[in-house]
Formats: structure tokens, sequence, C-alpha cells
């Protein structure tokens, strides 16, 4: 069982994301079921919709899971397990509330049956600690190689909360434990947690294998929102977020069940990888290259093969790389056109020519059918035609691009 997990109490991070990524990908590799949990044990922070958000980011990234559940879920779950730890002196009663093991003086451990009965009887705050270990604890992290953790490193870490609560540390210990995860693959930032939880497993009699990976972080990365507004898609920002895990792969263009059959775990680097926005809008290109027409169209609001292949004009020519780019590039043919001054004039001669006209099938008929009606040659002819038909004055050849709108002159025209 793999799982990814994130709190409710902010945006998915590109770091995130890699994340789940890979966690998906060893899942489907290995064939084990893939877990999604969100870690809503902060309620003071948590956002609400942000769970529902996360659950729609991974369906636009297909990455479909086999169960999705809330912590919050199992609160009386946690609070029975953190019972039992003091019912088995594992852990303690201690009134140092602070969550930080180096701020308990230690003194609590003595704490008779009576003096704890005293503190629930006065509502003295008081949270419960787990006691350290008698030995350091060594794990070996799949990307970090041997990771150990001395008994005074590991400490005395709080598991629930003076309200009762479980704290993040322990409910993600738990539920890794009921749920047996048997590889871990979360950010680098977790690696000191890792003997803690460790700690708290064995404690509870845990005796699972657990593989642990800890990925470091994506420096210089954008905003998800931001990508999905400048019109990355999906297939492009996965292919790129798997390549800068596995940099070394011979492949650069693939979509994610390809990279499900090579991806390597063990070939992730230690260093942080480096997100180069250009390298994502090549990939962003090339996959909407690989796009049905159609689908392609679709993207900014129609439903053409011919208006998908007048995009991909655009992006065989380079000159548009994003969703975004390609719809301010193909609106503008559909959006009123300005008819003022010398040009204007040329360009209503031309739009009464062509509205009267009949279906010519090629370009080259086309300009020869408006040469003889209008008297217009050259670029007397071709600056005009192109601002009439495109809305602009550059762009690809009217050649290339007359095959794609043919069937919407009048529209365009009008």
């Amino acid at each position: 069982m793999l799982r990814f997990s994130l709190s409710p109490t902010g945006d998915m991070t590109i770091d995130d994301l890699r994340i789940a990524i890979v966690n998906f990908i060893v899942a489907q590799k290995h064939g084990e079921p893939f877990l999604v949990r969100m870690d809503d044990t902060d309620k003071a922070h948590n956002i609400e919709g942000k769970d529902t958000e996360f659950m729609q980011i991974l369906e636009k990234f297909s990455l479909t899971h086999d169960q999705v559940y809330h912590q919050s879920e199992h609160l009386s779950i946690h609070q029975t397990l953190a019972l039992r730890l003091l019912e088995e002196k594992k852990a303690f009663v201690c009134t140092c509330t602070d969550t930080d093991s180096s701020t308990c003086s230690g003194q609590c451990k003595a704490m008779t049956e009576d003096a704890y009965s005293r503190l629930k009887a006065e509502g003295t705050p008081f949270v419960i600690r787990i006691k350290a270990p008698q030995e350091s604890i060594v794990f070996t992290d799949i990307i970090f190689g041997e990771y150990s953790a001395t008994p005074e490193e590991t400490g005395e870490a709080v598991i629930l909360g003076s309200d009762a609560a479980p704290t993040a540390l322990f409910a993600s210990a738990c539920d890794d434990m009921l749920s047996n995860i048997t590889t871990l693959i979360r950010h680098a930032r977790h690696i000191g947690n890792t003997p803690k939880e460790i700690h708290i497993k064995t404690a509870l009699g845990y005796t699972g294998k657990t593989d642990y990976a800890h990925l470091s972080s994506i420096e210089n990365a954008p905003s998800l929102k931001q990508l999905f507004e400048e019109g990355y898609i999906p297939d492009a920002i996965i292919n790129y977020l798997i390549l800068l895990s596995n940099p070394k792969s011979e492949q650069t263009f693939f979509t994610l069940p390809e990279a499900i059959a090579w991806f390597d775990l063990e070939q992730i680097p230690q260093t942080p990888a480096v997100f180069e926005l250009e390298t994502l809008r090549r990939l962003n290109r090339e996959h909407l290259l690989k796009m049905d027409d159609r689908r392609l169209s679709m993207l900014f609001g129609f439903a053409d093969t011919a208006i998908g292949k007048l995009a991909k004009v655009y992006l065989e020519e380079d000159k548009a790389s994003t969703v975004s780019e390609l719809e301010a590039a193909i609106r503008p043919f559909f959006s009123p056109k300005s008819f003022d001054g010398e040009m204007g004039e040329k360009m209503s001669i031309l739009k009464n020519i062509i509205w009267e006209a009949p279906m010519i099938d090629t370009y080259e008929a086309f300009e020869a059918y408006l040469v003889k009606e209008s008297g217009l040659s050259g670029d007397a002819l071709s600056a005009p035609l192109r601002k009439l038909l495109t809305n602009s004055t550059e762009g690809p050849a009217l050649d290339t691009i007359y095959p794609h709108i043919k069937s919407y002159l009048l529209e365009v025209i009008s």
C-alpha cells in the first residue's frame, strides 16, 4: 500500500504533486493499492473545500486512487492507541504542554495515578508523551541512504495534545500502521520525523516492514494555479515532473503510462531539482502537437477538427506553446474587425467580394479570385486579407491557414 497525504490548510504545490505522481507510479509498478489521505487534524487552519480541490487536481492528472479518507475519521482510534501506550507505561502524562520534546523537564514521568487524577479533577492542562526509545533508531532511505537518530534526537514527542486531539505526528504514524503502508514516499522535510514515527509504531507492536523515500524540494517552482492559468496541460506537467525525478532517463517525452514501465525510485537525486519553465514549454508544445485535433480545439472553446489543425499550424511554427497562447492566436479570427483607415477600406472591399464568392477549395484559387475581383495584388492584397482573416498583421502564411478556415470564412469576415 502506498499513500499520498496532504493537509487541507493551503494549496497543493508542485512538490506535493510530484510526490503524488511518484507514489502513484510506484503503486502501479508493483501492483499495490494507492491511498489518498487528508491530514485534517489541524482544525483551526483547515480551509473549507481544499480537500475537494485536491481530489479534483488528482483527477485532472489521472492519478486514480483505491481509497480516500480524512484523518479526523480515525480520531477515536488515535485516542484509544494513545491511551493504550499510557496504560502500558510506554507513554506518560505531562504538564509541559509544548509539543517540542526539548521543553519537557522529564519530571512528569514519575507522576503517580493519584497525581494524574488530581490533574483531571482540577482541570490542569496536560498532554500525553511517548517515552524516548532505549536505543538509536536506524533506517535506510531509498534516496538518502542510512539515517540514524539517537534516543535524545528522537525525544519524547507529544502524541495527544491538551485538547485530547492526536498530534499530526502520532496520527500519521497510526494511520500508516493501520493502512500497512509498505513504501512511504514524501518530502525530505519529514525525514527527521521518520525515527519518531518508527518509534511510535514499534511501541504499538507494529512489525510490518516499511521502505522510505524522501524527495528533496523543486526549486524555483511556480504554483500549480499559475501553470493552469498560463495553459500548461497535465500531460506535460507530469512529463516534466517525472523527468526531474529521473533526470538520467533516456526518454524525455512520454506519457504517464509509458513512464510506469521504466521509472526507478532509486534514481531520484538527493539534490534539489531546479524548475525550468522553458523546458516545460517545450514539452507542453510537444504534447499539444500529439493531441487529437478535435480534443485540442476543445481546450480553448471549440469542438472542431479544423480548428485543432489550425492550432497545430501555430504549434508547428513555434508561434505558440500553451493553450493560452493558442487561444490568443485563434480567438481573434472570430472577433470583430476594425475597418478604419486605408487598410480598413481594402478590408471592406475584400469582405464584400468574399461574401458573394462561391466556395473555393484551394488558397491559390481563392487568391486568384480576389485579385481578379478587387484589382489588388501583392502587399496591397495580402496585408488587408491577413488582417481580415486573422485580425492580426503577422502569423503563419495564409496558404497554410486557409485550408482550416475556409468553411468558416463568412463567420471570420463578419
